[in-house]
C-alpha cells in the first residue's frame, strides 16, 4: 500500500497525429508500460495513472483541464515520446492549476546500433521533442520540475518520488485549516504574519479560536477517554514513579490525558490539521499541552509554539511529505550552543514539544514545574532524537513576500548526559560548519523555531517551493557566506519583478 495512495498522478504523453495509426499506438503502448512501471515502485508514494497520448491542442487542453477538476490528481508527469509541436501545448500550459514535472526520458535505454532506421527515429524522438516542449514551457514561465533520464533508472524514479511528496504537500495546503488557541506572544516580530498572503500564496486558511473554547472542549471528555489514553501512556513510554496509578501526581497525567482529548476532538470536528497555542493566553487550561503537543504531532498534526502558525503549517507540510518514511519529522527551536571550537553544536529543544517521531528511544512522560505560564507542572516526554543527518527549515514573512529559510544539519548524540534538563531535544552541527551556517540564517532572517525533519532530504522542499513561488534559501555543505549574501540580494530584485509592478 503506497503511503499516499490516495492521490494520483497523471502521466501524460505528447505526440501528434502526421506520423499515422501504427506510431501512434506504438507510442501508447510504450507510454503505458512506462506509467505502469513506475505506478509499481515503492520510491513513488502515489499512484501514477496513465492516459491517453494527446496529439492536439484540444485534446491537450481538455486532459489538463480534467486535471484540474479531478480532486485525487495532484500534479501532471509529461513526456514527449515524439516531437509534439510546442503551439499545440500553449493553451493547457496557460490553464493547468496542478503541478508539473517534466520527464526528459525515452523508451529504449540503448540505441539498437544495428537496426536502427528512419520508423525507429520517428519513433523515439524524445532528445528534440523535449527540447521543443521545454521551450515553450520557459516562453510560458511555467513552473515544473525537470527530471532527465532513463525511466529505469532509480535515481529518476526517486526524484519523481520527491517531486510527488511536493505535490502532496501542495494539496495539502490548498486545504489546511489551522486553529489558533489564543494570539502570538507579547512583543515577538517573527511569529507574526499576513495570514490573508498566506492564503493567497499557499491556500492555508488560519483562524483565531478563544482559549475558553478550548477549555469547554476540554472539559467535555468523559473519564472512559481519559482512562483509554492513560493506559496508553503507560503502554508507550516508561512512566515516571510518581504519575503512575499510585503516584503522587498521577492527576496530573489524567489532566495532560484530558487536554490531549479535548484538543485532538476539537480539531477532528473542525477539520484542522495544525493548531497554535501560547503560554501567555492559558484561560481555563489547568496546564500548557505538552504532552498532548507531542503526541499530536507524532500523529501528523502541525503545530507552532507561541502563536507562531507559520511554523505550524510547515510542520503538517513536512508530515505529508514524509508519509511513510522513517525519521520523523518534529517542531523545533535553537535553544542554545556548545561553542567548543573543535566541534560547536548547536541543542535544538523547546519548552516542552518536540515530537517523539524523532526520538532514538522509547521515551520517559515526565512531570517537571515550568517557571512560565502560571499553571500546574505540564506532563511531558523526554528524549534525544536519533543521530542523523537532516535539516531544518523556517517560513518568514519579510513583509513584501515569504520566504523558507532551510539548513542542511546532522543530529549527534550528546557529549554528556543531561539529566536535569527536563526536555526532548536535539543536538546538533549545521552544515557546513556552525558560524557559517547561523551567519548565513541570520542575514536571511530565519526564525528561531524551524521545523526539524530526519525523513526527508530538501529536494521535496525546493519542489514544494517552486510550486508554491515561494523563494527558498538552503544552507548546506556547499554554502560560503559572501556568495549567500549575493543571493539573498538578487532575490530581492527577482522576486519583486517576478511578482509584477
Amino acid at each position: 500500500m503506497k503511503p499516499l495512495g490516495e492521490f494520483e498522478v497523471w502521466f501524460v504523453t505528447g505526440s501528434q497525429d502526421m506520423y499515422g495509426d501504427a506510431t501512434l499506438r506504438q507510442v501508447a503502448e510504450n507510454a503505458r508500460r512506462v506509467a505502469t512501471t513506475l505506478d509499481g515502485l515503492e520510491s513513488i508514494p502515489v499512484r501514477v495513472v496513465h492516459r491517453p497520448v494527446v496529439t492536439s491542442s484540444e485534446s491537450i487542453a481538455a486532459t489538463l483541464l480534467e486535471a484540474n477538476a479531478t480532486d485525487a490528481c495532484v500534479g501532471v508527469i509529461l513526456w514527449m515520446h515524439t516531437f509534439s509541436p510546442a503551439r499545440m501545448w500553449i493553451a493547457g500550459l496557460q490553464a493547468i492549476r496542478k503541478p508539473l514535472l517534466h520527464l526528459h526520458t525515452q523508451f529504449n535505454r540503448d540505441l539498437p546500433w544495428g537496426e536502427i532506421d528512419m520508423d525507429f527515429m520517428n519513433l523515439n524522438q524524445s532528445a528534440h521533442g523535449d527540447r521543443e516542449f521545454g521551450f515553450i514551457e520557459t516562453r510560458l514561465r511555467t513552473a515544473r520540475k525537470t527530471v532527465v533520464g532513463h525511466w529505469e533508472d532509480p535515481v529518476v524514479a526517486a526524484r519523481i518520488g520527491s517531486w510527488a511528496r511536493a505535490a502532496c504537500a501542495w494539496r495539502e495546503a490548498r486545504h489546511l485549516r489551522v486553529a489558533r488557541f489564543g494570539d502570538n506572544m507579547r512583543h515577538v516580530a517573527v511569529t507574526e504574519g499576513d495570514k490573508v498572503e498566506a492564503q493567497i500564496r499557499l491556500g492555508v486558511s488560519v483562524n483565531g479560536y478563544g482559549v475558553s473554547d478550548l477549555a469547554e472542549a476540554i472539559r467535555s471528555v468523559s473519564d472512559r477517554a481519559v482512562d483509554e489514553l492513560v493506559a496508553a501512556y503507560a503502554d508507550e513510554y516508561d512512566l515516571a514513579p510518581e504519575l503512575g496509578p499510585e503516584g503522587s501526581r498521577h492527576a496530573e497525567l489524567r489532566e495532560a490525558a484530558r487536554i490531549e482529548s479535548g484538543i485532538r476532538g476539537f480539531l477532528a470536528d473542525g477539520g484542522f490539521g495544525a493548531f497554535t497555542d501560547t503560554f501567555e493566553d492559558l484561560d481555563g487550561l489547568r496546564q500548557l499541552p505538552g504532552l498532548a503537543v507531542q503526541r499530536l504531532m507524532a500523529d501528523g498534526y502541525g503545530f507552532g509554539a507561541e502563536g507562531d502558525w507559520k511554523t505550524a503549517v510547515m510542520v503538517r507540510l513536512f508530515k505529508v511529505m514524509a508519509s511513510g518514511l522513517p525519521g520523523g519529522t518534529s517542531f523545533m527551536e535553537d535553544y542554545t550552543y556548545d561553542l567548543d571550537p573543535v566541534a560547536p553544536k548547536v541543542l535544538g529543544a523547546h519548552m516542552l514539544e518536540v515530537c517523539p517521531s524523532i526520538a532514538a528511544g522509547r521515551p520517559r512522560c515526565e512531570i517537571h514545574p515550568l517557571s512560565i505560564g502560571s499553571r500546574s507542572d505540564p506532563v511531558r516526554l523526554i528524549f534525544d532524537a536519533a543521530p542523523g543527518p537532516a535539516f531544518v527549515a523556517a517560513l518568514v514573512d519579510l513583509g513584501d513576500r515569504l520566504r523558507i529559510v532551510a539548513n542542511v544539519i546532522d543530529i549527534v548524540a550528546a557529549d554528556h548526559p543531561l539529566p536535569r534538563l527536563p526536555v526532548a531535544r536535539a543536538i546538533y552541527r549545521p552544515r557546513p560548519d556552525l558560524s557559517t551556517a547561523v551567519e548565513a540564517w541570520l542575514v536571511a532572517g530565519g526564525s528561531h523555531h524551524t521545523v526539524l525533519t530526519k525523513a526527508l532530504d530538501p529536494e521535496p522542499l525546493v519542489d514544494f517551493a517552486e510550486m508554491a513561488g515561494i523563494e527558498l534559501l538552503l544552507i548546506d555543505e556547499d554554502t560560503r557566506v559572501a556568495g549567500f549574501r549575493k543571493e539573498v540580494r538578487w532575490n530581492q530584485a527577482y522576486y519583486h519583478l517576478a511578482r509584477g509592478i
